[in-house]
């Protein structure tokens, strides 16, 4: 039941953006700034982004250099070089925008732990260099002169480094995107659940805090930014969940000998230290099938293969005890890029974000917004 000034004032908009992680709160904040005037708004059915824009690592990243030749290996240079080059000047243009302060950025450089069958990579290192100098205008990737400093086990025979990433704290640089939309009149509503987005015809239909479907939203354009739930509002998308599990440790007890922000396993394991902790995640590798969920759960098996990595790779011979943990939903398709698309005559949709949200999000929000100003 709603009264008149309720119907009258918050169920008609000139966009409704579903999703109100790092690439709707992008979207909306772009469209508001060509279009002043318009009446915006933003739905989350969480009281915090549901996905992964507030659980992920904080990794400023765009690609480690075995992950990269892995991506040579399904995609052509020019493809991968447009891949890397719109993550890092995605990283390059939140940090023009909000300053490092406000996002708690550290440009401490990424490192990569190679094991003795992983050396081959190296042989290719200068090959890869030469392709991304077109974007970076130096090298990119160097070895560790001397790895055995870093405290890690004998297994990592060669540290490659990356100086060009960095790290970020999420939750700040979600505090940006909300102060900056608050400061552009955008209006959010959290803990509202979309169930439907009729595409021809603009309206959002959702269920309340109670679990009724009894909201209905009109908007003259609506952008979906639901990216690994999207099946659920668009079922012809090229989505599939991939769950991402992060472990935080108790404060550590013994001095950490390395900073920065670290991959193993052709990316798909990562680390970085947290307030005298260590912050470990991925390894979705591990068990694709199981991680393609939109549940969030832990998997034991993956959980077990992260301990040992810190016990056995990270800081061998010490004794680590575990704080926390959780996992966030990241959305990955056939090929990398982000999927911007027109889906109706009024609708829109950016997902497929590839684990790379913190990189792309932002200029995602922004192409996004202007496909919509051309609607």
């Amino acid at each position: 039941m709603f009264s008149y000034w309720e119907k009258k004032h918050f169920f008609h908009y000139d966009l409704i953006v579903v999703g109100a992680g790092f690439v709707g709160l992008s979207t909306a904040i772009h469209y508001k700034a060509k279009r002043p005037k318009a009446n915006v708004l933003v739905l989350e059915r969480g009281i915090f982004p549901t996905g992964a824009s507030t659980k992920n690592a904080g990794f400023a990243c765009f690609g480690s250099l075995t992950e990269i030749l892995d991506d040579l290996n399904h995609m052509s240079h020019d493809e991968v070089l447009a891949l890397v080059g719109r993550r890092h000047q995605g990283l390059k243009a939140i940090r023009r925008q909000f300053g490092k302060k406000k996002l708690e950025y550290s440009h401490s450089s990424g490192y990569e732990l190679l094991e003795q069958h992983q050396l081959d990579a190296v042989d290719k290192m200068k090959d890869v260099n030469c392709l991304l100098h077109s974007v970076f205008k130096d090298e990119v990737f160097s070895l560790v002169k001397k790895p055995m400093k870093m405290g890690f086990s004998d297994q990592v025979k060669v540290i490659v480094k990356n100086k060009f990433e960095g790290e970020l704290d999420p939750g700040m640089y979600m505090d940006s995107l909300w102060q900056l939309a608050q400061h552009s009149g955008i209006r959010i509503l959290t803990g509202v659940s979309v169930c439907e987005v009729q595409k021809n015809e603009g309206t959002v239909l959702a269920e309340d805090g109670a679990g009724k479907v009894n909201l209905e939203f009109k908007g003259n354009k609506i952008a979906i930014c639901t990216n690994a739930f999207t099946k659920k509002l668009w079922p012809d998308s090229d989505i599939e969940p991939g769950r991402g599990l992060i472990l935080l440790s108790k404060p550590l007890d013994f001095k950490i000998l390395w900073k920065g922000t670290f991959h193993l396993d052709k990316g798909y394991v990562y680390f970085r230290q947290i307030d005298g902790r260590l912050l470990l995640g991925g390894a979705r590798n591990k068990d694709f099938e199981g991680e393609k969920s939109i549940d969030f759960e832990v998997n034991p098996k993956i959980k077990s293969h992260l301990k040992n990595i810190a016990m056995d790779v990270i800081f061998p011979g010490k004794q680590i005890g575990w704080d926390m943990e959780w996992t966030g939903v990241m959305a990955f398709g056939k090929i990398k890029s982000p999927l911007i698309q027109r889906i109706g005559p009024k609708t829109v949709a950016a997902v497929r974000l590839g684990g790379m949200g913190v990189a792309i999000g932002w200029q995602v929000g922004k192409e996004l917004s202007e496909l919509l100003t051309k609607m």
